[in-house]
C-alpha cells in the first residue's frame, strides 16, 4: 500500500470494468483519482463507492470540448497530474470487411485513436516531470480475429503511438507504456453477446483462447496498470505489458 501516496491520477473510461478496478486500486494506494465516463449516473455511483479520494467528471473522450472542460476542471481544482491512464475505448464489434460502414469505422477510430491522442495531448500541460502515461491496448492487435479488423487496428495504432510518444516525451521526464489485456470479464465484454446463452458460450470460447483456461478479473489488469503507473516501472517506456493469460505468447 502507499505506492501512489500524494499523487494525482486521471483515469478515463472509469465507470466500470478495468477503469473502475484501477481507480479502486489507485485510491487504495493513496492517490487522488479523477474518474471520467460518458454515463453520468453510473460514473457517480462508482465514485461514491471509492470515497473522497475519487472525483467523477462526466466526459466523452471523442468530444474535444469535453476534454477541454475536463482538464480545465483539474487545473481549477489546483491539481496537476502524476498519472494518466488513457483507458476509455470501445466501438462497434463484429464488423467484417464486407459489411463495414464508414459510420462504424469513424466511431471506433474516433473513440480509441482520436480520443486517446487528444486526451494525452491535452493532459501534457498538467503532467508533472516523472509522470506516467498508460494506454490500454488489446491482445486483438496481435491476433487476426474475424470481424474485429477495425477494433484491432485501433489498438495497433495505440501501440505505435506509445512508442513514438515515449521518444517525444522522454525529454519532459514522462514515460509512456501500454497495458495489453487479454479477454477480461467486464460489462463491456459481456455486452457483446446478444443474450445470456450466447454470453456464456462467448466467455467459454475466450477462456479457451488462453493457456490459463479462463478470462481475467479486472483487478488483475489493474495490478499491472499500477505497476506501470508507479515508480516500480521507472526504467520502462515505450513498452507493452501483456496481461493476457498467455494468449498472444503461447497461442498466437
Amino acid at each position: 500500500m502507499g505506492q501512489l501516496t500524494g499523487k494525482t491520477a486521471l483515469i478515463t473510461g472509469a465507470s466500470t470494468g478495468i477503469g473502475l478496478a484501477t481507480a479502486e486500486r489507485f485510491v487504495a494506494e493513496g492517490a487522488l483519482v479523477y474518474m471520467t465516463g460518458r454515463r453520468e449516473q453510473e460514473l457517480e455511483a462508482a465514485a461514491r463507492l471509492l470515497g473522497d479520494q475519487a472525483i467523477a467528471i462526466r466526459s466523452d473522450v471523442s468530444d474535444l470540448a469535453d476534454l477541454d472542460s475536463l482538464f480545465r476542471r483539474i487545473a481549477d481544482d489546483g491539481n496537476r497530474l502524476d498519472v494518466l491512464f488513457a483507458n476509455a475505448g470501445g466501438g462497434d464489434a463484429n464488423q467484417p470487411l464486407d459489411s463495414l460502414t464508414p459510420e462504424a469505422f469513424d466511431h471506433t477510430f474516433g473513440i480509441n485513436v482520436r480520443g486517446t491522442a487528444f486526451t494525452v495531448q491535452k493532459a501534457l500541460p498538467l503532467l508533472n516531470h516523472g509522470g506516467s502515461i498508460v494506454l490500454t491496448g488489446s491482445s486483438s492487435a496481435s491476433r487476426g480475429v474475424a470481424g474485429f479488423g477495425v477494433y484491432s487496428a485501433t489498438k495497433a495504432a495505440l501501440r505505435q503511438f506509445s512508442r513514438v510518444w515515449a521518444a517525444e516525451l522522454a525529454p519532459r521526464g514522462l514515460r509512456v507504456n501500454t497495458v495489453v489485456p487479454g479477454p477480461t470479464d467486464t460489462p463491456g465484454l459481456r455486452g457483446l453477446a446478444a443474450n445470456p446463452e450466447e454470453e456464456g458460450a462467448m466467455l467459454d470460447g475466450m477462456a479457451g483462447s488462453t493457456p490459463l483456461g479462463r478470462t481475467a478479473d479486472p483487478a488483475e489488469i489493474a495490478n499491472a496498470v499500477l505497476f506501470l503507473a508507479s515508480d516500480q516501472s521507472s526504467f520502462m517506456t515505450g513498452s507493452e505489458l501483456f496481461v493476457d493469460g498467455g494468449e498472444v505468447q503461447v497461442f498466437p
